[in-house]
């Protein structure tokens, strides 16, 4: 939990209670965010939904580090060997059964906050490059979409200068080449960033699966 005490300690013995339940991760989520400000609630908001959008591994909606973690879920976490941690999105990915329970959270009692508007960028694209590789993946279709209509267009000059004559000499030529040059390069930056994400992944040498429980016979 913070320790700008907007986090009420009240609420622990409800995450206790579910976790006594038997849910290996209780997670504590905000139902009101009244005490933000309109411009980071909206932030926010938009960040879950273009996360979960184009990441792997969603993650639960206005949920924080408040949360009451099993031992095993911890000795998981401890156990991957990557060293730059989305904590959001791999309290998400070891999984484990997981319950949450609503509260409200408090304002702040003393100071302002050091988490930038700049600081929370660099953190959403911290948290999206974490678990997507859609940024890199992406220009295999841009190239291939800029190819193709450059492709089409220029089908479209010849039609238009064989009935109709040229306009300008060498104007249609040498746009549909930039363009279709430029599709190709973009195709051929999309096809090598799909073998940087792969090798991205390999990296981080996360396990293919993860054990909840060992059951040993007597």
């Amino acid at each position: 939990m913070d320790v700008d005490l907007q986090d009420p300690p009240d609420v622990i013995p409800q995450l206790v209670e579910k976790w006594l339940d038997g849910f290996e991760v209780v997670l504590a989520k905000r139902s009101d965010r009244s005490s933000d400000s309109f411009l980071k609630h909206r932030s926010a908001s938009l960040f879950y939904r273009v996360h979960n959008w184009m990441a792997q591994q969603s993650i639960p909606t206005d949920v924080g580090d408040f949360r009451l973690v099993d031992r095993k879920v911890l000795d998981a976490l401890k156990s991957l060997p990557e060293r730059r941690r989305f904590m959001k999105g791999l309290f998400a990915w070891v999984g484990f059964r997981t319950a949450s329970v609503e509260y409200v959270r408090r304002p702040r009692s003393a100071g302002e906050s050091k988490f930038s508007g700049w600081k929370l960028w660099n953190f959403a694209l911290e948290g999206i490059t974490s678990f997507s590789t859609a940024p890199l993946e992406v220009w295999t279709y841009v190239g291939a979409a800029i190819s193709g209509l450059s492709f089409v267009y220029g089908l479209f000059i010849v039609a238009k200068a064989f009935f109709f004559g040229i306009d300008v000499p060498g104007y249609a030529s040498l746009l549909v080449s930039v363009l279709f040059l430029g599709g190709i390069q973009l195709l051929g930056i999309g096809i090598v960033g799909q073998y940087v994400g792969r090798i991205y992944s390999e990296i981080k040498q996360r396990p293919i699966y993860i054990v909840r429980q060992t059951f040993r016979g007597e």
